[in-house]
């Protein structure tokens, strides 16, 4: 992909806009609740076979995911890049939606086996969001083209 592709400042329709903000919002409003409020919800839902403290992991977590989100409001410039990082945290983070069922972990009203599997199905429409609302599919595509 063209480096150009990725800082091109494109008109951007009013949806395509609100997911974005709105994605970016969510995600630094839980970056937030992982530095406070929700610390140990989310330090349960850290799988036993991560290699890092799992208070370490929330907090880390938690600004990164700060950053991210502080980013897709702020950075429309940069919005197709920033879509394309924020699509791989969400990837990145995947396996421990999956460990949170596979262990058994309750957290955040994920109290049955059913709860926790259907959640693993939100990740998915995460990353489309984040590809979508700041125009990174559409620059992908066009990049594949060429």
């Amino acid at each position: 992909m063209d480096l150009k592709e990725l800082v091109r400042p494109e008109p951007t329709s009013m949806p395509r806009r609100i997911g974005r903000v709105a994605l970016g919002v969510a995600l630094a409003g839980a970056g937030i609740t992982h530095l406070t409020v929700a610390r140990e919800e989310f330090r349960a839902q850290v799988p036993a076979w991560f290699p890092v403290d799992e208070d370490v992991t929330v907090l880390a977590s938690g600004a990164v995911e700060i950053v991210l989100g502080g980013s897709l409001v702020a950075l429309a410039r940069w919005k197709v890049a920033v879509g394309l990082v924020v699509a791989a945290f969400f990837v990145v983070i995947f396996p421990g939606n999956v460990g949170q069922w596979l262990e058994r972990k309750d957290g955040f009203g994920l109290d049955t086996d059913a709860k926790r599997f259907a959640r693993l199905f939100f990740q998915p429409a995460l990353v489309a969001l984040a590809l979508w609302s700041t125009g990174a599919f559409a620059a992908l595509r066009r990049a594949a083209r060429r």
